[in-house]
């Protein structure tokens, strides 16, 4: 019975290059026959539409039709067969390689955690040593970042002790975004010392402010207002270079001027700053705070391709999305047939079809399944949050 009425529903086809500027479906809109991109009475606005065409998303589903101010031009009900699904130099992550990688995860965490003691009990960072270190992280993260997103603990262990995940999460990220830049190897340095600091002040903070199970008081608000500061200045103390020491000030500065501690806008934000806002907002959202629950990643990535109002710098969200698809490498699914398991690999000409290794099935010989999705074939469902798929 519900495979028949599944045959009986007509699912439409909308070229987005058709949709105006806003409009809304009766149904929920999908990325593929089975994916939902948004729900009934969310609007297809300009800069979800934008951001699809941009990354070669050329058409969308839905079971339903659109509103009267958003008829199309052209309307196809009958879904022709897509080309052969080709990752386009995809590599796909190797047992050995997940292990390798849980070792550098391992070893990142140690370091991480003894560059923040050295701070709280000795009032001291040594740039060179720091450099070093990063020097080895970022060899590391171009070899294996596909590796490394995958081999992060589940979010109740990064919770334990958000300030090291985060950074860790927040380094990798816009190690990664940096290459997707083009930067040179001194630049990113700078960034990835920057990012390995962007919260040191929050450790001069009480760590209840951070570290809390309930909702912040409105003067612990305040304190973490000023933690981007506290950091500045540490770094200003010790004569760390200018630009690393102005990404941690502006790590929370916004394009459109609602960020804070100085509201700057645009013109004035350094690009390690954008960087690091983008990778510190995305490290934050999959982790749950007392005043808000976790996202999944790709709900997280929704939410800068939007970019609402305009905080983020386009160019960076770009490079991004670009490095790690619109389901981001290391999130978990589930997927059409009901299987779950990791997003492994993608292509950045097909981000709505990445590679997926099954966490609950192996071939014989122990190494991993791994599932092309394809919109012919097996696609996903839905995302999962961490706590989702350790069930």
């Amino acid at each position: 019975m519900v495979a028949q009425k599944e045959e009986e529903v007509n699912v439409n086809r909308y070229k987005i290059g058709d949709l105006p500027r806003s409009c809304h479906f009766s149904e929920p809109t999908r990325l593929d026959r089975n994916f939902v991109l948004t729900a009934v009475g969310v609007p297809m606005d300009e800069s979800i539409r934008g951001a699809l065409i941009e990354w070669d998303i050329s058409e969308i589903f839905s079971e339903g039709e659109p509103g009267e101010t958003c008829r199309t031009s052209s309307q196809v009900d009958a879904c022709e067969d897509d080309e052969d699904i080709s990752p386009d130099g995809a590599i796909v992550v190797e047992p050995g390689g997940l292990r390798d990688a849980q070792s550098f995860y391992v070893a990142f965490e140690r370091y991480v955690r003894s560059l923040f003691d050295n701070f709280t009990t000795r009032n001291n960072i040594n740039f060179g040593f720091l450099v070093e270190n990063f020097r080895i992280i970022q060899d590391e993260i171009r070899k294996s970042y596909k590796s490394i997103l995958q081999a992060r603990p589940a979010s109740e262990m990064r919770d334990d002790d958000f300030l090291v995940h985060h950074t860790m999460t927040t380094t990798i990220v816009a190690t990664i975004i940096g290459d997707a830049l083009n930067l040179s190897d001194s630049r990113i340095t700078e960034l990835g010392a920057a990012a390995l600091l962007h919260e040191i002040g929050m450790l001069r903070l009480p760590p209840e402010s951070y570290l809390g199970r309930r909702p912040l008081t409105s003067e612990e608000k305040k304190l973490i207002y000023i933690h981007p500061i506290i950091g500045y200045n540490f770094l200003k103390s010790f004569d760390f270079p200018q630009a690393v020491s102005r990404a941690v000030l502006e790590h929370h500065e916004r394009e459109n001027g609602s960020g804070y501690p100085k509201q700057k806008t645009d013109p004035d934000i350094h690009l390690y700053s954008k960087i690091l806002s983008i990778a510190c907002s995305y490290s934050a959202m999959s982790g749950a705070r007392p005043y808000r629950k976790a996202v999944d990643a790709h709900a997280g990535m929704l939410d800068l391709l939007r970019n609402k109002d305009r905080q983020y710098n386009d160019k960076v969200v770009r490079a991004f999305v670009s490095a790690l698809s619109i389901f981001p490498i290391g999130m978990y699914v589930e997927l059409s047939d009901g299987k779950r398991g990791q997003v492994a690999d993608a292509s950045p000409k097909r981000p709505n079809y990445p590679v997926i290794r099954l966490t609950e099935e192996k071939n014989f010989d122990g190494s991993a399944i791994l599932v092309r999705t394809s919109e012919s074939g097996v696609s996903v469902a839905r995302a999962l949050l961490d706590s989702e798929a350790a069930r």
